[in-house]
């Protein structure tokens, strides 16, 4: 067992939830970095690293800007009682423009590191979205939905597929 019982981080995991359901309905997701120590370690394979609640708070809104009421969903979790963490599967989700219930949606996996008093010290995205965004957003855009800016944040790195 870690040093929080995991009544503490379902607790954290479910305020966690329900903030990203409330900024992806505001359209605001600057509290987004408030779930966040000060310090956070957050690694984001594709944006690069972020060593601050401020940095996140900066990239996460700056990401998000194009498309502000993307939905992020858990489709699963799994639990490291021992190192306070949990692991989860997120889907990135745009809701079809014109047709209720059909969804765009690419997968996330995601680590995040529980330090106490309802924050994280640690997230860590591991994802594609030079492979899935680009064919998400696509197949989107194609359907209507329309984004409110062009991208403010460039990925600094992008993954290849083989084949």
């Amino acid at each position: 067992m870690g040093r929080f019982s995991r009544e503490e981080l379902q607790g954290a995991v479910d305020n966690y939830s329900a903030v990203v359901g409330r900024c992806s309905a505001t359209g605001d997701w600057s509290p987004f970095a408030d779930l966040f120590t000060e310090d956070v370690q957050y690694i984001e394979h594709a944006y690069g690293e972020f060593t601050a609640r401020e940095d996140v708070r900066a990239w996460i809104v700056d990401v998000m800007s194009p498309f502000p009421h993307m939905r992020l969903e858990h489709d699963w979790i799994a639990f490291d009682d021992v190192n306070d963490a949990v692991v989860v599967c997120i889907a990135n989700i745009l809701d079809h423009p014109t047709e209720p219930g059909v969804e765009f949606r690419f997968p996330n996996i995601s680590r995040l590191v529980y330090a106490g008093d309802g924050l994280f010290s640690s997230q860590e995205d591991i994802y594609n979205p030079a492979r899935d965004a680009p064919r998400v957003v696509g197949e989107w855009l194609r359907a209507g939905g329309t984004m409110l800016c062009e991208p403010r944040v460039q990925m600094k790195h992008v993954f290849t597929t083989r084949g």
